[in-house]
């Protein structure tokens, strides 16, 4: 096992003993580390991600407990995504126009049969879901098959592409029933990140499955890319 940089070992330190707070000031706490980082040891060079990840009271084992969604955080999560849209006929020239990045039908679904995947969500109009549907074997293991719920499977393909484009982010209980989201980058100011996890907490909380007993949500674990989790209250 490699031993831990001087950086991680500092930020370990820095959290160590903090308890759970507040989403502003676990926000806070999160954007001051490289501040707290000793002379001599450099930050990362890169915009680090930072992403929620809730443990919630549900056993995804069941289909009713499983809770997934979407949304499109009021500032974005700080990139932009690669869209792609199966799709024929006038849909193509929409899609095109609203931005997507690869658009087309069974020419793509044969791409991605032979291992391409270079995009970050597929969109497909119901027309093509016979085109799509072989695809789950390669699709579904990454989280990028289209499916009615999250939205990627829509007649509204300029609606969806552009709401992607915008920040748009899907989430879905893995199968120790925790969700693991996106919420933007450390170079966000605190107000943007605040809101955007805000956002996104109160939808998770709305999802609340009929079928789940006890805490739905037991913890809360605010994070960045190459940073130690920030532990939030789970109010």
């Amino acid at each position: 096992m490699s031993s831990q940089s001087k950086r991680q070992r500092a930020y370990q330190k820095a959290v160590a003993e903090i308890d759970a707070l507040e989403l502003p000031q676990a926000v806070d706490k999160l954007k001051s580390l490289n501040e707290s980082l000793p002379k001599g040891v450099k930050a990362s060079s890169f915009d680090q991600t930072v992403e929620l990840a809730v443990r919630l009271g549900v056993d995804p084992k069941h289909a009713d407990q499983i809770v997934r969604g979407s949304i499109v955080l009021p500032h974005g999560i700080g990139k932009s995504q690669r869209v792609l849209v199966f799709c024929q006929g006038p849909n193509v020239a929409i899609a095109e126009e609203a931005g997507a990045d690869h658009v087309g039908g069974k020419e793509l679904a044969d791409k991605i049969k032979d291992g391409w995947v270079d995009f970050d969500v597929a969109i497909a109009t119901p027309d093509m879901m016979g085109v799509v549907g072989p695809l789950g074997r390669v699709l579904g293991p990454r989280g990028l098959m289209p499916s009615p719920r999250a939205g990627t499977v829509t007649q509204d393909v300029a609606g969806a592409v552009k709401e992607y484009k915008a920040g748009k982010v899907e989430f879905r209980t893995d199968s120790a029933g925790i969700v693991h989201c996106v919420v933007g980058k450390l170079s966000f100011d605190a107000q943007q990140l605040t809101e955007n996890a805000d956002a996104l907490l109160n939808l998770i909380r709305s999802l609340k499955p009929a079928a789940a007993k006890g805490q739905y949500i037991r913890s809360i674990t605010l994070s960045a890319t190459q940073m130690p989790g920030i532990p939030i209250v789970a109010a």
